[in-house]
């Protein structure tokens, strides 16, 4: 209980770092800086809330699974456990469904539920990557808050609508990311010919 207290402390802490991220985040002004319209990003909202929904209403899963669904530009990343592959196949199975979703992202583990310390593990984590991509400062027109970053137990994946050296450069950075076990890259890609926000 101290070593989750302590993690919690710390998450508090550190947070300060990513004030202005976060602040943007919350008021919305990361809209301004997000390549996706509007709609899209509204779309993406939509998708989320209706897999946890969905999948909360669902008897057995909830109590036998931990996921976390995260939806950009209409593709889904599922992360997390399930005890049973059934279980997690009854999961990717009404994500698939959802109105709106192009692709899903299967990265659910067979096996234990993670714990509430491990997922505190994971959050500080996330807070570092965050900021390690916030030092990215030799890409001309890198936004970090273009980066989503997704970590479960420690494995980082990186999404984002981002130029190819922008994918790369964000990859590199997490790799000096400590505790981090593995990096995963779901970008989309895109060229320079796109016009962006």
């Amino acid at each position: 209980m101290k070593y989750f207290l302590l993690l919690i402390s710390i998450l508090l802490l550190t947070a300060c770092g990513n004030l202005g991220q976060g602040l943007a985040e919350l008021t919305g002004l990361s809209f301004l800086h997000d390549r996706r319209d509007s709609a899209t990003i509204t779309l993406d909202e939509r998708i989320e809330d209706s897999a946890i929904i969905e999948l909360h209403g669902l008897d057995g899963i909830k109590d036998k699974s931990h996921f976390n669904i995260t939806s950009y530009n209409g593709k889904v990343l599922v992360t997390g456990e399930a005890e049973t592959e059934d279980i997690r196949e009854i999961i990717i199975a009404n994500v698939r469904i959802i109105s709106g979703v192009k692709l899903v992202h299967n990265e659910m583990v067979v096996g234990p539920v993670s714990s509430m310390q491990s997922r505190a593990e994971d959050s500080l984590l996330t807070i570092q990557v965050k900021d390690a991509l916030a030092e990215i400062k030799d890409k001309p027109g890198f936004d970090a808050t273009r980066v989503k970053v997704v970590t479960e137990n420690k494995f980082v994946y990186l999404m984002g609508l981002v130029h190819e050296e922008e994918g790369l450069a964000s990859a590199k950075a997490v790799q000096n990311v400590a505790g981090v076990k593995k990096i995963i890259t779901v970008f989309e890609y895109i060229d320079y010919s796109r016009e962006e926000n």
